[in-house]
This record gives structure tokens, sequence and C-alpha cells, in this order.
């Protein structure tokens, strides 16, 4: 897969999974809905409550990777990006994610102080398509 049709296979994709380190220095999974802004293969922003434990654990260990995958009836795609996880809380930032529905989980609205964003920026990674598997290096 080249890096426009892994850029175009990510986009379609409407669960992600977010990986972080806990205090014990395990990986820890999560699914998450899909990045509410991305910029290439470079920088994914998701929003979550700033209360969570894997803000936490982002705030105490930075290192990250995040999964996209597709399971057809024959083809499975899976794309792996690792890099680090940046916590914003600045409200510029905020502003720029926060969608009307929002103010479901975060009752305050776009100040809410339990809402922030999650800023992944990857350094590489792998693909798997076609019974192949690949690096992906990121510019």
């Amino acid at each position: 897969m080249d890096l426009k049709n892994i850029e175009k296979f990510i986009g379609k994709q409407k669960v992600s999974f977010i990986c972080s380190v806990d205090s014990e220095n395990y990986p820890i999974v999560r699914a998450m809905l899909k990045p509410r802004k991305r910029v290439g293969l470079k920088e994914f922003y998701f929003s979550t409550n700033t209360s969570s434990v894997k803000v936490k654990q982002y705030l105490d260990n930075p290192k990250a990777s995040i999964y996209f995958y597709h399971k057809g009836l024959i083809k499975y795609i899976g794309v792996m990006l690792k890099g680090k996880m940046e916590v914003l809380t600045d409200q510029e930032t905020k502003n720029m994610l926060w969608k009307t529905g929002d103010t479901m989980f975060y009752k305050k609205g776009v100040t809410d102080p339990d809402y922030c964003v999650l800023k992944f920026t990857s350094t590489s990674g792998k693909y798997y398509c076609d019974l192949k598997t690949g690096n992906i290096t990121i510019k």
C-alpha cells in the first residue's frame, strides 16, 4: 500500500484504537471514534474527558500508538502508527474540535474543564494488506 492509499483507508474507518502505557508499563488499548481531525498521516486529533485514565497515562508517558482496521469477507487491512500523544487543553484547540452534539458528553460546553483534545503525532508505522506487511515512513 502506498501512503495515499493508507490515508484513504484511514479516512474511511469509523473506529480507531489508541494505545497508552500504564504505570506498570503495560500497553492499554481502547476503542475510540475516528479522529475528529487529521493532517495526513502525521497528526491525529481526538476528543476525550480530561478526567479519563488514559489522559493521566499520556501525561505520565506520552508514548502511544493508534490502529485502524477493516475486516471484509476475504480481505483484512490493518494500519498501525506509533508516536507520541499530547493532552491539549487550550481553548483554541478545544474550539477547533468541538461539535454541537458534544454537550451530551461535556455538560458545560466547549469550555468544560473535563473536555480536552488528544493530539497524536506519528513517527512511523506498519501496515498489513493482501497477506503482506510493510513499513510506513512518516515525513
